[in-house]
């Protein structure tokens, strides 16, 4: 196994910068960084000099010996001054170092994973809180991370094996008479999986809205104040606004932080029937990315004159409140009236929604929850006929156990590392 080094804290300048190392020279490298013998496990104060002698840093060094560390192997971690110039002296120093290499992105965690450190979904779980941008990407990150899903898939995987040894020592006694009827027991524990299976299937995709963010579209006539709005919500310039009607062709995004929801809002074209072709395309986009929106934001005096059809959750606000009479509601982007309100009811729809979604996360997981599902249901199907299929039984049930070994990562997975990895930075 090589020994491999890379920077593990941010790029650029910082009053501290971490170089990790990992591998079996790990701690013997960095002793000869430092002139001197390190604790298999602990923390010194070194003063870092290169192979002929030279000074390049003070720092602190950390050696954690296997299996008691992140990747599972020796590790040491130079925590010296985060200039880029002692940065880069340290690391041309390592990269000199016979035996060792630089990491390959996401190399750090993919050997956590390879030494039994990780599962898969936790190893998807640090790729998301690496990107969390919001309180509630944070929270679902930890949650996958502290191993939560590999935990269930465990419980699932132990019940359906004990329901398949039932059926195989019917099998294996097939010539003498069993005492006990296996298949209320065998019932009881696939159907127990299936409802757990049912659920988490359920709210993957809430659960990837999250991670991903919500999209929330709004809609109106032309010059109903739409772009004027966003700017608002957004705080910035973010669409150009004006008395013409048409300005906006194309649909605008803004990202944003939204009670500590991840949403894009979308400025869309204003809906109305024109000759114009250019301007049709932009309305045409508007009328699509409005019906593919998680929540609609209907800015006009009535929705039905948008020729788009409001679904249940969607909000509907009158435009232009500060030309409006003493009293009525509205949203004004241009003073601000309503906007607060607003906000709240787009964050009390989104928050409603999120209460469905499980600990699954991402499509690769409801992929193989809904495989296992499947055999599941014909497992249950089976049995129903009596003994005599109980291996056919059996069979599908140890088809749903690979389905759910492969959502921890313990088969059929190499062809998604390459790319799951990919993701991580150097340092990880």
């Amino acid at each position: 196994m090589d020994t491999i080094f890379a920077l593990a804290s941010a790029q650029g300048k910082a009053g501290v910068a971490v170089i990790r190392l990992s591998g079996p020279d790990s701690h013997s490298a960095a002793a000869r960084l430092t002139g001197g013998a390190l604790p298999k496990r602990g923390m010194v104060l070194r003063t870092l000099t290169d192979h002929g002698g030279a000074r390049l840093d003070d720092g602190l060094v950390l050696t954690f010996q296997t299996p008691a560390s992140f990747t599972g192997e020796d590790v040491a971690e130079l925590q010296i001054h985060g200039s880029t110039a002692s940065v880069n002296a340290v690391l041309r120093c390592l990269s000199d170092t016979e035996g060792l290499r630089i990491a390959e992105p996401g190399e750090f965690t993919r050997r956590a994973l390879e030494n039994g450190k990780m599962d898969l979904t936790q190893v998807e779980g640090l790729a998301d809180l690496i990107d969390a941008e919001t309180e509630a990407q944070r929270k679902q990150a930890q949650t996958i991370l502290a191993g939560e899903l590999g935990t269930l898939a465990e419980r699932w995987r132990r019940d359906l094996i004990r329901a398949a040894s039932l059926l195989e020592a019917v099998i294996d006694f097939a010539d003498e008479e069993v005492p006990t009827d296996v298949s209320p027991e065998v019932r009881e524990l696939i159907q127990g999986v299936m409802s757990d299976l049912h659920r988490e299937a359920d709210g993957v995709k809430i659960a990837e809205r999250i991670r991903s963010g919500f999209e929330v579209a709004i809609v109106g006539l032309p010059n109903a104040g739409k772009s004027t709005l966003l700017n608002a919500l957004a705080g910035r310039e973010a669409a150009i606004t004006s008395e013409y009607a048409g300005t906006t062709r194309d649909v605008i995004e803004v990202r944003m932080d939204l009670a500590g929801l991840p949403v894009t809002l979308l400025d869309t074209a204003g809906l109305r029937e024109t000759e114009d072709h250019v301007e049709n395309l932009g309305i045409e986009l508007a009328r699509s990315r409005a019906e593919a929106a998680d929540l609609r934001v209907f800015l006009s005096e009535t929705p039905k004159d948008l020729g788009v059809e409001m679904r249940e959750d969607d909000i509907h606000v009158l435009p232009k409140a500060d030309l409006r009479g003493i009293g009525e509601k509205g949203v004004s982007g241009k003073t601000g009236q309503g906007i607060d309100a607003l906000v709240d009811d787009i964050s009390c729809v989104l928050r409603q929604r999120t209460t469905a979604h499980g600990i699954a996360t991402r499509e690769r997981h409801r992929i193989a929850i809904t495989r296992a599902l499947d055999s599941l249901t014909s497992a249950i199907s089976v049995l129903e006929s009596g003994p005599d299929l109980y291996d056919i039984a059996a069979e599908e049930l140890r088809t749903a156990i690979r389905a759910l070994e492969s959502l921890v990562g313990r088969i059929d997975v190499e062809t998604l590392l390459d790319e799951i990895f990919s993701s991580f930075c150097l340092g990880k």
